[in-house]
């Protein structure tokens, strides 16, 4: 008889533990819903990359940036080709589906100034690109159709008492809501920090504590970088890169990044996922493409790679 009662005694912990378990599982689904954070790899991956040629895009890197409307996926990448000249250009493709991508032109849309790690955002019928330029120095251009750029000017980065930031800042990305522009940025890819602006170019921090901190999990101890941020649901999410280790003695040396998720309610306090990195093995960059129907994931680096929700 005791042994029955110790049986269904570890039978009813068991059951308890499930419980509590399961309901943590959903708490967290409340943060994070499987749609954002739960992808399986597209089989054709990968979808885009650098020519291997000898043409100026040989090679692409870093961020570039997606986004769909009027039906179409519009793309503009990073190319360069190093035995041609140690510059990056801007690039343009387009997709009707987001698996099958086409050139826009054998030849860059921009190249009077470097252009690298780029977000677009598209405001009163106008594209604003905000883009690394040579040493890791943001700047501004934009355009009527996404295709003809004009170059605007580096940015200025303020602290709250008004001080200028020295850089370099870069992997700038951009969120507008009710009229007001917000700015995310990386210093040495050491944290994330938040900044507003009412001009578009000069910046001033909304605190001068970094938003998103390393660590302090592995994934993300050795260096952080935003990639994009989306609303869903009323919530915020922060789509980023990171890795666990980085050796700026020497910059060369091989670094494996990660594709990350962070969620906040107000821009400022964020909440890491607890299963990041959502995307692993070295792909980073990640954006999350809306269609009209259902998100799919992106991850612009090394190559441009899609993930389907699971």
């Amino acid at each position: 008889m005791k042994s029955v009662t110790k049986i269904w005694m570890c039978v009813l912990a068991v059951a308890v533990l499930s419980a509590c378990s399961q309901k943590k599982q959903n708490k967290g689904d409340k943060d994070f819903p499987s749609e954002l954070v739960k992808f399986k790899p597209y089989e054709g991956n990968p979808l885009f990359g650098g020519t291997g040629q000898e043409t100026w895009d040989k090679k692409i890197r870093e961020r570039g940036y997606i986004l769909y409307e009027d039906h179409t996926y519009k793309m503009w990448y990073t190319g360069y080709n190093p035995d041609m000249a140690r510059e990056r250009f801007l690039g343009y493709a387009t997709s009707e589906d987001g698996i099958n991508w086409k050139r826009y032109s054998d030849k860059p849309i921009f190249t009077e100034k470097w252009v690298e790690d780029m977000v677009v955002a598209k405001d009163a019928g106008t594209y604003y690109m905000y883009a690394e330029g040579d040493n890791d120095v943001a700047h501004l251009l934009t355009s009527t159709d996404g295709i003809n750029w004009e170059e605007q000017g580096d940015l200025t980065l303020l602290t709250t008492t008004g001080d200028t930031i020295p850089g370099p800042y870069g992997t700038p990305s951009v969120w507008i809501e009710d009229g007001k522009w917000y700015l995310f940025y990386e210093r040495n890819d050491a944290a994330i920090w938040l900044a507003t602006s009412n001009d578009k170019l000069t910046w001033t921090n909304v605190q001068d504590d970094p938003v998103i901190p390393l660590g302090p999990d592995q994934y993300d101890i050795g260096a952080v970088a935003a990639d994009q941020v989306i609303n869903h649901k009323g919530k915020y999410y922060l789509y980023y890169h990171a890795t666990s280790s980085i050796d700026w003695q020497h910059p060369a040396s091989p670094v494996t990044w990660t594709s990350n998720v962070a969620m906040s309610t107000d821009l400022i306090h964020w909440k890491k996922y607890p299963e990041n990195p959502i995307v692993r093995n070295d792909y980073s960059s990640p954006l999350l493409v809306f269609d009209g129907e259902k998100p799919s994931l992106y991850t612009m680096h090394p190559d441009v790679r899609r993930y389907d929700p699971e």
